[in-house]
Formats: C-alpha cells, structure tokens, sequence
C-alpha cells in the first residue's frame, strides 16, 4: 500500500478530527490492545473498535468526525492508494 503523508503525526490524548482528515493512519504504539472511538461532530459516537498492541490500522471517516485513543495512538492525516 503507498500512502501520502499530508500532516504531522499527534497522538489521540483528546478527540480529534486529525486535521479534518478523511484517512488516517493510525498506529498503537502500546503493547496493550486500546479502543479506538470514532464520533460526529456533535459528540455523538458512531463506533469503536480494539486496536492491538503494536499494530497499525487505517480509518477513512467524515473530516469533522472526531477519534478517541488515549496519547499511545498515534495519528496522520494520509491519502492512499494501491
């Protein structure tokens, strides 16, 4: 997969809309597995899901939806492709 960095990488410590991204790349730099949370602009959670410890997962979603983790997700804004 190649992708193309648009941001500087944060962290999850609070909600963020990771720079109003519509792909992030995501990476649990713990060894414990941690939730990710996924919620509109209004605050309202459309979903989560458990990231594993030391792994990476990519999430498309609407650029004001924010995504909850904690400071051991780390988080970019990156466009993709094949």
């Amino acid at each position: 997969m190649l992708i193309k960095v648009l941001a500087a990488e944060g962290d999850l410590s609070s909600a963020s809309n990771v720079n109003t991204a519509t792909v992030v790349r995501l990476f649990n730099n713990h060894s414990a597995a941690l939730v990710i949370t996924r919620k509109d602009s209004g605050g309202t959670t459309i979903g989560s899901f458990t990231l594993a410890g030391n792994e990476v997962a990519y999430v498309e979603k609407v650029a004001a939806d924010t995504l909850e983790g904690g400071t051991n997700i780390k988080a970019a804004k990156i466009a993709y492709g094949n």
